[in-house]
């Protein structure tokens, strides 16, 4: 009788089962609480600067000029140098990371060379800021006479971010199924026809991922500007949103940060924590634009 009641719940869960349960919900539990503990400083952090930065957070703070030798006012021209780095650096490394991502996925032939061009582009990726700020002062500088500017700064920042751009976009190419080109080509459509119409829309996401973490780098770097275009201080017109030419030196906020905490005596603690939340403000920012379009873009793919 056993045996037949046995025999009648086939579905009944054996003990190597529910070992096997019981060790699945330990994983999720062990990884679940690996993510909690992840989180956990980043809200420890970002709640010790918001409690700091809480006398000297106002909208005032975005429009002023530093004055009182930067220990009261804004800042406004750290601010829009940022923007203008920021800017200047996605303008300059973007078109060149995404060609030379599409030659050498698209077009370069499995030789030594392109396998040697890869290992520079992972080993670039490493490179400490100082050493990419070195280059810059010799390469933009100094070599191409552009002096210490916003232009010499941006370069650097692009040279520097460069290779992340190089590596998502490949990667993002190589995530578009092979199937989609070979039924361009059997229609008679051409290479470059093919990655314009099918293969580049398709990766448009994973490019922008690049674009995401380069300006999320770019914003935050101190090193390169430091070396090839950033200044202690600047005066400008509180809202002058065209405070920089490009042949001149600018403020920006991951400076101006290193500024307040070292070289500033007496300055009120409020001020360094607030310049850092408005650093975070626009990185978040500028990311959060980057991932609506990644994300508008990634509804319209069909695979």
């Amino acid at each position: 009788m056993k045996i037949q009641a046995d025999v009648g719940n086939p579905f009944r869960e054996t003990p190597a089962g529910a070992h096997q349960r019981r060790f699945e919900t330990g994983i999720r539990r062990a990884l679940a609480m690996l993510t909690v503990l992840l989180i956990l400083p980043l809200v420890a952090i970002l709640g010790h600067l918001l409690i700091e930065a809480w006398p000297a957070l106002r909208w005032s703070l975005l429009w002023e000029s530093p004055r009182n030798g930067m220990k009261d006012g804004g800042l406004w021209p750290a601010l829009v140098g940022t923007l203008y780095l920021v800017g200047l650096s996605l303008a300059a490394a973007t078109p060149v990371g995404v060609a030379a991502a599409v030659y050498l996925h698209e077009y370069a032939r499995d030789s030594w060379l392109n396998r040697v061009i890869q290992m520079a582009v992972i080993n670039l990726a490493g490179v400490p800021s100082i050493v990419h700020a070195l280059f810059g002062l010799g390469a933009f500088v100094y070599a191409a006479r552009l002096g210490y500017s916003v232009l010499a700064a941006s370069l650097t920042l692009a040279v520097m971010t460069l290779p992340v751009i190089i590596t998502s976009t490949r990667e993002a190419l190589a995530a578009v199924p092979m199937s989609f080109r070979e039924a361009c080509w059997n229609v008679g459509a051409t290479r470059w026809q093919t990655l314009r119409a099918v293969v580049l829309p398709n990766a448009l996401p994973g490019i922008l991922t690049g674009v995401i973490l380069q300006v999320s780098r770019a914003a935050g770097e101190t090193a390169p500007i430091l070396f090839t275009g950033a200044v202690f201080y600047k005066s400008v017109q509180s809202g002058d949103i065209f405070a920089y030419r490009l042949d001149e030196q600018c403020m920006a906020l991951a400076m101006h940060l290193y500024t307040l905490a070292t070289q500033v005596p007496g300055v009120r603690p409020a001020l360094p924590a607030a310049t850092a939340i408005t650093l975070l403000g626009v990185v978040v920012f500028v990311n959060a634009a980057a991932i609506l379009v990644r994300t508008r873009t990634r509804s319209h793919r069909r695979w």
